[in-house]
């Protein structure tokens, strides 16, 4: 059984799970490599943040 429950780990994106950042490029149509880059760029690993980074950037 997960100790951090699933709500929390759908909001975060681990870097370190290939399959992860993987999922996450399909999404908005960018490279995993992006959303290791914009998650460092943020700091943060929220999804919601590293959404609007990248359409940010993409404007």
């Amino acid at each position: 059984m997960a100790t951090r429950g699933t709500k929390v780990e759908r909001k975060e994106i681990n870097s370190s799970q290939p399959y992860e950042a993987k999922y996450e490029a399909q999404n908005p149509g960018v490279s995993a490599q992006a959303i290791t880059g914009a998650k460092r760029a943020t700091g943060s690993n929220d999804r919601k943040v590293i959404e609007k980074h990248l359409k940010d950037k993409q404007k």
